[in-house]
């Protein structure tokens, strides 16, 4: 019992720091698969709305869409970790990541006692996306080309009102990476760079991205607790940091520079990551904040 009260305690400061702050959240990876981690994780964002922080979840689903995919017999074709998605492909994402994911997690949080409201980018006017273009060099004439993805977006504009009423009525929003663009079209987003807009957007406080690795590692495989954006510009330029996480840490950076306090990488395959890394003074992943 003592234990359970010094924790408690060494809790308290951060409490009293944040009270009334909002922590962007990004749960995805293979922790998403598992009904144990996914209660641990609803329980830690309903205990942070309890303490008086608003957590706005922001939810991937790959795998999830890789399977549906597979098991209608459409195949998936990558560009930079980004599904080329035609109109096909960007309905039946819509349909798993608004649907069946989105629910889900409202469901794992009503379970731990808390209220949320499934919601994607095209609700409340929240996220307006744009087409992501990305180009390749063609290894014999070294000319660039233009490479078409298909219905892939990015955020735009971002307009927080629907955040901010959910967060004012005690209840959790939980975000779907789907929005629709000035054209009329609906655009599939990458969950991190979703999230890493939102941050910005509403000036969070943290911006978690829960992953299914320990966090930033050095040469050695021992863990960066602590970086700022130079210090990643340094770590991708002699390859330290490399493949899926340069994309995360790319979007960290732009968040923290753009109004978010800080970002944090964590393992969400560990139980309760988010509250060892926010609520002690150990932590659990890597933080990254702005630079002086």
């Amino acid at each position: 019992m003592l234990a359970k009260a010094e924790t408690l305690i060494e809790a308290l400061p951060y409490f009293q720091r944040y009270a009334g702050c909002t922590f962007v959240v990004k749960y995805g990876g293979h922790a998403m698969g598992d009904p144990e981690a996914a209660k641990d994780f609803a329980q830690d964002i309903v205990l942070l709305k309890a303490v008086g922080i608003n957590p706005v979840v922001v939810h991937g689903g790959g795998p999830q869409i890789g399977a549906m995919l597979k098991k209608l017999g459409v195949e998936s074709t990558f560009v930079d970790g980004l599904r080329v998605t035609d109109k096909a492909t960007a309905e039946i994402a819509e349909m798993v990541l608004s649907g069946a994911i989105n629910k889900e997690l409202v469901g794992w949080i009503a379970a731990a006692g808390g209220k949320a409201l499934g919601i994607s980018g095209k609700d409340g006017g929240l996220v307006t996306a744009r087409k992501v273009t990305r180009t390749t060099k063609d290894p014999d004439s070294n000319i660039e080309q233009a490479i078409d993805l298909g219905f892939v977006g990015e955020p735009a504009r971002i307009d927080t009102t629907i955040l901010e009423t959910a967060n004012k009525a005690g209840i959790i929003p939980i975000v779907a990476p789907i929005a629709a663009g000035e054209d009329g079209h609906t655009y599939n987003i990458n969950a991190d760079t979703m999230a890493g807009a939102i941050a910005a957007a509403i000036g969070a406080a943290r911006l978690f991205l829960l992953t299914d690795v320990t966090g930033v590692l050095d040469k050695q495989g021992k863990l960066l607790t602590d970086l700022t954006p130079a210090d990643i510009a340094k770590l991708k330029a002699d390859g330290t940091v490399a493949g899926g996480m340069i994309p995360k840490l790319d979007t960290c950076v732009q968040a923290v520079e753009a109004g978010c306090e800080a970002a944090v990488v964590l393992d969400g395959r560990v139980g309760h990551a988010m509250l060892l890394e926010f609520f002690t003074s150990r932590g659990a992943g890597t933080l990254i904040r702005k630079g002086e």
